[in-house]
């Protein structure tokens, strides 16, 4: 690991499928000192229950394009041949200047991407507790036609096949218990060799490592 690599801040890369609670979960996650949250940018339209700029930064479909030419994208992708998602890499900066680490809510696409550019991201899949409840969940949520609810489980589907891209998986059948694990899982993170936090790497260094 080079030193430029254990300055930079540790980066969450969180992913599920629509449904698995994921949002719910990262929330846990930002109650950890330390933690900031990435704000991605989207091409759809805020749902009622939205706010610009809590989750997302809505633009239009010129404004992301011309920001994807700028190179002022981590990663992006368009979901369901439809909307764009891009996590801005100012977050990244930021969280290096804050000296904070960098919790992304990104889906497979996404996080396959920051994994090329960020090897020593950790990864954490959350998944639903049965094919079932995801369903019961999704319609629950009574915001999408029989058809989005179709394409979103056969998305799922597609999604958990890649479980094995991740480093944590974590069930959320019991929000408390999972968040527990997922805020537990940030904590051992900073505490792996592969992710030297600042004071550690001057420790080794007084020692001579």
């Amino acid at each position: 690991m080079t030193l430029a690599q254990a300055q930079q801040p540790l980066v969450f890369i969180v992913s599920g499928p629509s449904g698995s609670g994921k949002s719910t979960l990262v929330q846990k996650m930002l109650e950890v000192p330390g933690t900031m949250f990435s704000v991605s940018c989207t091409t759809r339209p805020p749902r009622t229950t939205e706010s610009a700029g809590k989750w997302y930064d809505f633009i239009s479909e010129e404004e992301f394009d011309r920001r994807v030419r700028a190179g002022e994208f981590l990663e992006h992708a368009r979901v369901f041949g439809k909307h764009q998602y891009g996590t801005p890499r100012r977050w990244l900066d930021e969280a290096r200047c804050k000296g904070l680490d960098l919790v992304l809510e990104i889906d497979v696409q996404g996080a396959e991407q920051v994994k090329q550019k960020l090897p020593y991201a950790v990864a954490i899949f959350i998944l639903p507790p049965a094919k079932e409840e995801l369903e019961r969940r999704l319609r629950a949520r009574g915001q999408d036609t029989e058809e989005a609810i179709g394409r979103r489980l056969e998305r799922a589907r597609q999604e958990i096949q890649r479980y094995a891209e991740y480093d944590f998986l974590v069930v959320n059948d019991d929000v408390e218990r999972a968040g527990r694990e997922i805020q537990a899982i940030t904590v051992a993170a900073r505490c792996l060799r592969s992710c030297l936090s600042e004071r550690a790497r001057k420790i080794l260094e007084s020692f001579g490592g």
